[in-house]
């Protein structure tokens, strides 16, 4: 069953300082003794300063600031040791430790092309440069690391990467390519759509998603490369955590060129949240639908989810029809979609002791709809939906610290080569008052 959800959304600022320092104590508003209380979803008009006690079906809690200075944050990652790992899309990986972001970006990073570094502008907010980044499940003991990025090229605009490296004394080391996506580009300023989300399976393989590039969805839709499993383009590859590709894969032993070993699933126009059930090992994904139609989806080996030949969104401005339609034999339907769109991002399923009330639930941020969603599953079907926190900025990621806080990173709108620093925040709860 699909279910619909259908949100507003205002933008609200983000003030920069100069220290950039962890810190418990409140926001601004309650540093100015500002301190009431607001119902999670509240419109933006309504919503007051970060401290302010914010309340929900099950928990309340606060939005307290984290670090500030941040550029166009994009992924973050808890070590052992209660280091924040936190990419920057101009192509940075900084390191928050001991309560401190540290000025010095990690050192041994790829090339990336991002703008300012051989990206073009695409007429539109950048969405090449870095992404992601996730350790591997034995981190504690072999310290591997991993990222996605946008990889230099014969085409300026590049292809996406993933590389691993050891981390070390505050750097990578031993750093090698594992992956690179075979997702050609339109030709056009407009080839992006990524993807670059990474997750680990229970089984200890490693699943990317790829971008559709943003081929234009009109003619013959079935031809779109989405659908053509010769590509990397609108897929999610599953691979071994040295790159090699498992031998249990969908098209492992297609080797002629008939399909990409890699492809786990295809026909996904670019999905930008990946996360894995912690008890039941499913894999979960969230996809940007263009004028609506923000899907989230439960990627299942060999399926066919669609793109561009159906979906629940239409075209920009005009409010066209994209699709041949919402169903079609041999193809999958979303879970949930969000019509209009949210713009989904980072999500995790929630399993920690700071929120009791959330554990198992999925948390989705939103990027144009400035939100962040808590969706209640029963099985493999949402049977509710909460927004818990609407108008604090564009959500990027959603993390799980060690001690079961929510970390946020927003992003900024800019199109400059690094632009106004955005930060990071966390939810932390509130006793309620009965």
């Amino acid at each position: 069953m699909v279910t619909r959800h259908l949100p507003t959304s205002r933008a609200r600022g983000w003030r920069a300082t100069g220290l950039f320092r962890l810190r418990s104590f409140a926001w601004l508003g309650l540093a100015m003794g500002c301190g009431g209380v607001v119902p999670g979803g509240a419109d933006p008009e309504d919503m007051v300063d970060m401290g302010t006690v914010v309340r929900s079906a099950e928990h309340d809690f606060r939005v307290v600031p984290v670090a500030e200075g941040l550029v166009r944050p994009f992924s973050m990652a808890f070590t052992p040791e209660g280091d924040l790992l936190v990419t920057e899309r101009p192509g940075r990986l900084r390191l928050i430790r001991d309560g401190v972001l540290l000025l010095d970006a990690v050192s041994g990073i790829p090339d990336v092309v991002a703008l300012g570094r051989g990206a073009r502008s695409m007429n539109g907010l950048e969405q090449a440069g870095m992404r992601d980044v996730v350790l591997h499940p034995g981190f504690a003991d072999n310290r591997l690391l991993y990222l996605s990025y946008t990889k230099p090229g014969a085409d300026s605009l590049g292809s996406l990467a993933v590389a691993r490296g050891r981390f070390e004394d505050g750097a990578l080391h031993d750093v090698r390519e594992i992956f690179h996506a075979d997702a050609f580009p339109d030709g056009t300023d407009r080839s992006s759509q990524w993807g670059g989300r990474m997750a680990f399976g229970r089984d200890g393989s490693l699943f990317v998603t790829v971008g559709d590039r943003q081929w234009p969805s009109t003619g013959n839709l079935h031809a779109h490369p989405a659908q053509d499993v010769t590509t990397h383009n609108g897929t999610v590859v599953r691979l071994r955590d040295d790159g090699t590709v498992p031998d249990d894969n969908p098209f492992a032993r297609n080797r002629n060129g008939e399909a990409k070993p890699e492809i786990w699933t295809w026909g996904h126009r670019n999905a930008q949240g990946l996360a894995v059930h912690p008890e039941t090992g499913d894999v979960w994904s969230n996809e940007h639908g263009p004028q609506g139609g923000d899907e989230l989806n439960l990627i299942l080996p060999g399926r066919n989810y669609g793109w561009p030949v159906v979906g629940y969104g239409v075209n920009y401005r005009t409010g066209t029809a994209i699709h041949a339609g919402t169903h079609l034999e041999g193809m999958e339907q979303p879970v949930h979609v969000w019509v209009p769109s949210i713009g989904v991002s980072g999500m995790l399923f929630y399993s920690g002791g700071a929120f009791p009330g959330w554990r198992g639930d999925m948390l989705v941020g939103g990027l144009s709809g400035q939100r962040l969603v808590r969706l209640v599953l029963d099985g493999r079907t949402v049977v509710h939906e909460e927004t818990l926190l609407h108008g604090q900025g564009r959500i990027r990621d959603v993390q799980q610290s060690p001690e079961g806080f929510i970390y946020l990173a927003l992003d900024g709108a800019t199109r400059d080569v690094d632009g106004p620093p955005t930060g990071i925040v966390r939810l932390e709860p509130v006793e309620r008052v009965r």
